[in-house]
């Protein structure tokens, strides 16, 4: 089953995406659990981009551990690496691949290089990425009881 990421998830995370331009953006996604293990999106955390860099990102340490521990403190997990491409593609780079250290995570690339946003997720294992078929997911609709 591809993860699905909620459309609410999906706007911040391109919000903190055109902000951040015309340097890459990088943020968690916490979820339930890791996607691989049936978790389900729950928040997007913006963080700082150490290398503050067009071409590069590196979370910076201080947001990681803070938003790591909150995140098992209350029973949570990362769900989600994100960072944003300006100018190119909206997945993983060779730097990109070789530089993943969580296998759980998913690995979320935004695109801001076209007209409208692009947000794809990849897995990344032994050094390979792999297309996770990410869904962005409409909230679900209400229907008034007669």
């Amino acid at each position: 089953m591809a993860p699905r990421l909620p459309q609410a998830l999906a706007d911040e995370i391109v919000a903190h995406a055109r902000a951040e331009a015309p340097f890459e953006s990088c943020g968690l996604v916490i979820g339930s659990a890791p996607d691989g293990e049936g978790g389900i999106a729950l928040r997007y955390v913006a963080c700082r981009n150490r290398l503050a860099s067009r071409y590069r990102y590196e979370v910076h340490p201080q947001d990681l551990v803070r938003t790591v521990t909150e995140a098992e403190d209350a029973g949570e997990a990362l769900w989600g690496i994100v960072h944003s491409h300006v100018a190119s593609a909206a997945v993983p780079s060779a730097t990109d691949v070789e530089l993943a250290t969580w296998p759980d995570a998913l690995q979320i690339v935004i695109s801001l290089a076209g007209e409208v946003p692009e947000v794809r997720a990849s897995w990344i294992t032994d050094g390979v990425a792999h297309d996770a078929g990410l869904e962005i997911a409409l909230p679900p609709r209400t229907h008034p009881h007669p």
